[in-house]
């Protein structure tokens, strides 16, 4: 996604040597709130280069909005809190058109069950058991405030809030969710990992494509700043 904006932008006389990002997601991962921020000088209204930039981007990414930011402003080190969706379906068949957007996940795991281990990564943990972090030696303590299914037809959404997130963190919380809705995996396994990080309670990741990042939020300061 990088190189593809930073392409689009240099076709308009951009001249950094990189644009920076909220956020970077694995291969396969979706976003539809990522935020960019770089320097340009346009002397025409913002809406023109949206539809500029968007002209030269290809059919799979699009820029929805453009705004003025503060010179100091960072979409990654000014964010307060990140919202992830994962989506999955219950069904013993294969469907190629929902798995590019979903993890087909069978037999179906117990609803409660997911509620139940969602709940334990609610507030401040060492999360070092489900991911690692992006700088080496960084800190594995993350603050999480909201985390919870909801279910639709047979569908189900895991969304997560929290002021960051490790590598490879939200799909490493749904594998081992999805292990508990199974009963392949003891619930106390989350609690254990939490209080004493170590290896993840199970090996194994969610796969990216079921994945998106939905929102970036910033300061009231920001509020009206954000790229």
């Amino acid at each position: 996604m990088q190189s593809v904006v930073e392409t689009a932008l240099r076709k308009l006389n951009w001249s950094g040597k990189s644009v920076l990002f909220a956020g970077r997601t694995d291969a396969g991962v979706h976003a539809s709130g990522q935020v960019v921020a770089f320097d340009l000088e346009w002397n025409h209204p913002s809406e023109n280069l949206v539809k500029a930039i968007n002209a030269l981007l290809p059919d799979d990414a699009a820029v929805r909005a453009i705004k003025l930011s503060s010179p100091d402003f960072h979409p990654r080190y000014n964010a307060l809190s990140r919202t992830y969706r994962y989506q999955i379906f219950c069904h013993p068949v294969r469907d190629p058109l929902r798995e590019r957007y979903a993890w087909r996940v069978w037999p179906a795991p117990e609803f409660d069950r997911l509620q139940s281990s969602a709940s334990a990564f609610l507030g401040i943990h060492d999360f070092a058991a489900f991911g690692r972090p992006t700088n080496p030696g960084g800190s594995t303590i993350r603050a999480l405030t909201q985390a919870s299914w909801q279910r639709y037809g047979d569908g189900l959404t895991f969304e997560v809030i929290a002021n960051a997130f490790l590598y490879h963190m939200v799909r490493r919380l749904v594998y081992v969710q999805i292990a508990v809705g199974q009963g392949k995996l003891a619930s106390d396994e989350i609690h254990r990992c939490l209080q004493s990080p170590q290896e993840p309670p199970i090996q194994g990741l969610a796969p990216p494509q079921g994945l998106t990042l939905i929102r970036v939020e910033y300061p009231p300061e920001n509020g009206e700043n954000d790229i």
